[in-house]
C-alpha cells in the first residue's frame, strides 16, 4: 500500500523531497531512542545507501521523468531475481530448482499484470526502476551478510544515510521552487501520504524486512516483495476505484502461485534450506 500513500504525499511534495522527508522522518528522532543496530558502519551505510538513496531515489527520479507510478512499483519487484542471483554468488545461498521455477513463475505474472504499460514506458526511466530494482538487491545481501541486532534498528540507523543526497538530488532536479511551492501548499492528504511511508512502511515494514533478512536465507525473504502487485491492485481499487481487468487479475493469481513455489510451499523447502541467523560481528564505533 506504500506506492498508494506516496500518490497522496505527492499532492504537495515532489518525488525527490519526499524521498527525502520519508528518511528524515525515520531518523529524528527515533535515533536519540534506538540502539544501533550492531552489524558495523559499513553496513549501516551501505544499506542506507542501496535501500534508501538509491532504490528509491532512481525510481522518483524516473517518475519524475514519466515513468507511471504503478509500473515502478512493478517493475522494482525484479529485485526478486537479483536478489537470488547475488546471494548465490556471494553468500552461496543455493535455491532449489522448484523454488526458481516459482520465481519465475511470478515473474511472469508480473509480466501480466503490468503488460498494458510496459509497451508505452519511456526508456530511459525503466532503466533506471531496473536499476533501483538491482540496488534494493544489494541491499539485501549485504543485510543478510551482516544481520542487525534487530531489523527495526537498522531501518531507523540507515535511515540517517539518504535526507543529505536526496534533499541535494531535489535541489538540483526538482528545484528550489518547486520544494518552497510543497511547504507553503501541503494538504492534510500530503501529510497523510508522507506519515504513512514514514512511520509505516519504513519503518514498520523494512524492521520487518530486515529483521527477516537477518533470520532467513535472502532467497526465502526476496520473493514476497513480488506481492506487492495484486496488493497494490486491491488498494488502487479502493482508493480510486481502478479496475484491473481480466489480465490483471490472471497476472495476479499466477503472481500468488509463484511465490508459494518459490517459498518451497507443499516440499518442506523452507524447514530445511532457510540459514539459521548469525551473530553480528562487533564493530566500533557501536553500530
Amino acid at each position: 500500500m506504500n506506492f498508494v500513500a506516496a500518490q497522496f504525499g505527492m499532492q504537495s511534495f515532489p518525488p525527490l523531497l519526499l524521498a527525502a522527508l520519508r528518511f528524515a522522518l525515520v531518523a529524528i528522532p527515533a535515533v536519540f531512542f534506538v540502539r544501533p543496530p550492531g552489524n558495523g558502519v559499513r553496513t549501516v551505510v551501505g544499506a542506507g545507501l542501496t535501500m534508501g538513496v538509491l532504490q528509491f531515489g532512481l525510481p522518483y527520479s524516473a517518475m519524475h521523468l514519466g515513468m507511471p507510478a504503478g509500473l515502478a512499483s512493478l517493475v522494482l519487484q525484479v529485485q526478486t531475481v537479483f536478489t537470488v542471483v547475488i546471494a548465490a554468488i556471494l553468500l552461496r545461498e543455493r535455491p532449489s530448482a522448484y523454488q526458481v521455477t516459482g520465481i519465475a513463475v511470478g515473474i511472469a505474472g508480473m509480466v501480466l499484470v503490468g503488460w498494458r504499460h510496459v509497451s508505452t514506458a519511456p526508456v530511459l526511466p525503466f532503466l533506471m526502476t531496473i536499476a533501483a530494482a538491482a540496488s534494493w538487491a544489494l541491499g539485501n545481501v549485504l543485510v543478510r551478510r551482516r544481520p542487525p541486532r534487530d531489523g527495526f534498528s537498522l531501518a531507523v540507523w540507515s535511515a540517517l544515510v539518504p535526507p543529505v543526497p536526496l534533499f541535494a538530488a531535489s535541489y538540483l532536479v526538482e528545484g528550489p521552487e518547486a520544494i518552497a511551492h510543497a511547504f507553503t501548499h501541503v494538504t492534510w492528504q500530503a501529510l497523510f501520504g508522507l506519515g504513512f511511508v514514514a512511520y509505516l512502511a519504513s519503518m514498520a515494514g523494512y524492521g520487518i524486512w530486515n529483521a527477516l533478512l537477518s533470520r532467513h536465507a535472502a532467497s526465502s525473504v526476496a520473493p514476497w516483495s513480488m506481492l506487492v502487485p495484486p496488493i497494490g491492485m486491491v488498494a488502487a481499487f479502493f482508493y480510486s476505484g481502478e479496475r484491473p481487468g481480466l489480465l490483471g487479475l490472471v497476472g495476479g493469481a499466477v503472481v500468488i502461485v509463484g511465490v508459494l513455489m518459490a517459498l518451497g510451499v507443499g516440499t518442506g523447502w523452507g524447514r530445511t534450506h532457510d540459514v539459521p541467523r548469525e551473530r553480528p560481528v562487533a564493530e566500533p564505533p557501536g553500530l
